[in-house]
């Protein structure tokens, strides 16, 4: 993981530039960690030769994906939803296993460094930028990096742990960030 690691925070900015070109600037943080987070897992399973360009890939394609997904939803009327298709019981289910995902991710957050884990919440939680938590902490934008990076692949492990999947850990990360710029608080300013 060090190295993957080490890659992602020397690529980090070409990165950024390169998901810059394809989606809105507010979508760039989110894919460059997603491409991390994905790559972090290939890793895992099979042997990298090219960490880099394994990234650079990894982000482009999660970049056009994101724009893909974005023009169906453009597309998308309510008359093309049927009634049947959403019952209570499927509601019901789906919010039981959204609950557990939540409880997941916080224990796995908590299990993190306490410089770490408050870097962390303030990026994913608050949705803080990186500049934005380095001034609020005193902390160098490199450091701040390092910490998010650090989380993501820490908390990615525990919810692997946990039973969950890559991409529950992403919407969870998502749903916990929205709900909370909802409410966040002035003393995080």
């Amino acid at each position: 993981m060090n190295t993957l690691l080490e890659c992602y925070l020397g690529c980090r900015r070409r990165l950024c530039k390169m998901v810059g070109r394809i989606v809105r600037p507010d979508e760039i943080e989110d894919i460059v960690q997603e491409a991390f987070v994905t790559s972090y897992v290939a890793s895992r399973s099979q042997d990298i030769r090219d960490p880099q360009g394994f990234m650079i890939r990894v982000a482009r394609n999660l970049a056009l994906d994101h724009v893909g997904r974005a023009e169906q939803r453009l597309n998308c009327s309510l008359e093309d939803l049927n009634e049947g298709d959403l019952s209570l019981e499927d509601d019901f289910e789906l919010q039981c296993e959204s609950q557990e995902r939540f409880l997941a991710f916080c224990r796995a957050v908590a299990t993190l460094p306490t410089g770490c884990r408050r870097v962390f919440i303030l990026k994913k939680v608050y949705g803080l930028s990186l500049n934005e938590i380095s001034a609020h902490l005193d902390l160098s934008v490199s450091t701040v990096e390092k910490h998010v990076a650090k989380g993501l692949a820490l908390v990615m492990e525990q919810m692997q742990k946990a039973g969950h999947a890559a991409a529950e850990f992403d919407g969870t990360a998502r749903a916990v960030a929205k709900a909370s710029r909802h409410s966040r608080a002035r003393e995080w300013r």
